[in-house]
């Protein structure tokens, strides 16, 4: 039986995929060409880490293998990332490349030398040339390469008389693969690689994930309530490492006999979000944490307003390009940013929390009673929301102290409050079976924390208060969102 997989490109006979057959038809038109005997495209795929870069090039690769028009090469350079001679990294590719084809041996030592390579005189064909990782190369490289790319391209297109295989190159198509789109807003000097097209590759849409887990269902005999993969899909929006990862946890790592319910989906998802390590999630957070991104970072927890998309803005282009942030498209005109999905908004907000208020104490005499607040049956929210503000008042000082402020004017991130209360309800409830989670319904503008306890669940909505009239909106969209919790009562905190 198949597993779900996360390390790496799936291999179809031993791990659940989806095939994406309409976004590998489009890749391959674009180095094919429309008219392929006009010649290809040079393009950029491009994605964060884990969205399936490279098995979208790897099944592309496999029918072009198939078409006697074209040789074909796939490489990876992740090795090659601490080269910054490009003269040596054209000498490893130009080796491999005539490995792979067969060819005559001849010595490359520069780029002259490579240039020879695609020439009609050496390659028996045209050829498309797939180049993975490429954008982990040194940026001396990588804009020595492009520019190199560049000009055999517009060699190619100056024949407009000849067909691919009469051009004096016969490099057909080419891709270069990475988690940005090659030179992009980092380069200082701008890209010259301005020739290229673009091919992002988007996570899994909500049909693609119910494709996944029906795949397994039929092929373990194993049930999934279809309201725990609604919850695979809300929570991971069809994000492909994430997803996967999520299926082996699910099914292997806590695996059982009996039909996987949306109880025990809960169950194990607190367990992703708590103590389960993810290398995807842990280079997220790396990133995140960068003191050059960390304010903006910061900034994205705040309920007031939404922030705009801006490709050309750095910050948000670094984010976007290394899975922090997405694109929020309300219309053509209009786009926000927001977290990709909740499951990567909670981990960032449990991070940066943890970050700040690690290990609260004192939150309560050790022989007060605690019966106003807490009892076998219930909570009274009220009453612990006063608590909090008491100990909040009492330790202002400490509380802010070392807080993150923001530089335009000093004041501390709305985040940091939020950061606060949700430790502060984390810790008060250590010694009762109380779950605290920080929830994130539209990815952006929107904070909650959900209290369950004693087969209850309680609801409080984390607002900043600017106005009356925001704050009359605040009342409504609570109200809204205490109804589709499906409970009675629900707090609005400002």
């Amino acid at each position: 039986m198949r597993k779900f997989s996360s390390y790496g490109p799936p291999n179809k006979k031993l791990h659940y995929y989806t095939p994406r057959k309409s976004l590998c038809a489009n890749t391959l038109t674009q180095l094919k060409g429309e008219v392929p005997d006009e010649g290809g495209h040079f393009i950029t795929i491009w994605a964060p880490r884990q969205t399936g870069k490279s098995w979208i090039m790897q099944e592309v690769l496999f029918t072009l293998e198939q078409d006697p028009q074209f040789d074909v090469v796939m490489l990876p350079l992740q090795h090659l990332y601490n080269v910054t001679d490009v003269n040596r990294v054209a000498q490893i590719v130009g080796r491999e490349v005539i490995y792979k084809l067969g060819l005559e041996k001849r010595s490359i030592n520069t780029l002259e030398d490579f240039e020879v390579l695609f020439k009609r005189e050496t390659l028996r064909k045209p050829l498309i040339l797939i180049l993975d990782e490429f954008d982990g190369l040194a940026e001396p490289v990588i804009a020595g390469l492009v520019s190199f790319f560049r000009n055999i391209y517009h060699s190619r297109q100056s024949q407009v008389n000849k067909s691919t295989a009469e051009k004096d190159y016969l490099l057909h198509g080419l891709a270069l693969i990475g988690v940005r789109t090659v030179l992009g807003i980092e380069n200082v000097k701008g890209s010259p690689f301005n020739i290229q097209r673009s091919v992002h590759i988007p996570n899994l849409t909500h049909d693609e994930v119910l494709s996944l887990f029906k795949s397994y269902q039929e092929e373990s005999g194993q049930s999934i309530a279809p309201e725990a993969v609604e919850r695979i899909w809300s929570e991971f929006k069809g994000q492909p490492g994430l997803t996967c990862w999520f299926g082996e946890v699910l099914t292997e790592i806590y695996a059982r006999d009996q039909p996987i319910t949306l109880a025990y989906f809960e169950e194990v998802y607190i367990a992703a979000c708590n103590v389960l390590p993810n290398n995807n999630i842990l280079n997220i957070v790396s990133k995140a944490k960068q003191e050059l991104y960390k304010p903006f970072v910061l900034e994205l927890f705040q309920t007031k307003n939404k922030v705009n998309f801006t490709y050309d803005d750095p910050i948000i282009n670094f984010l976007y390009m290394n899975g922090v942030v997405e694109i929020d498209e309300v219309s053509v005109s209009e786009s926000y940013v927001k977290f990709p999905c909740p499951y990567i908004q909670k981990r960032l907000f449990n991070y940066f929390s943890r970050e700040l208020y690690n290990g609260l104490d004192g939150l309560y005499d050790p022989f007060d009673d605690l019966l106003d607040t807490i009892t076998e049956e219930t909570l009274h929210i009220p009453q612990l929301l006063r608590r909090y503000e008491a100990y909040l008042q009492e330790n202002q000082e400490q509380v802010l102290k070392n807080a993150p402020r923001r530089q335009n004017d000093l004041r501390v991130y709305e985040a940091v409050f939020h950061f606060h209360l949700y430790l502060y309800l984390v810790n008060f409830f250590n010694s009762y079976e109380v779950q605290v989670q920080p929830e994130f319904p539209t990815g952006n503008g929107q904070i909650d924390l959900l209290i369950r306890y004693a087969g209850q669940l309680f609801g409080l909505e984390l607002k900043t208060f600017t106005n009356q009239h925001s704050y009359r909106q605040a009342l409504k969209q609570t109200a809204k969102y205490g109804r589709k919790l499906g409970v009675t009562e629900i707090w609005l905190v400002c």
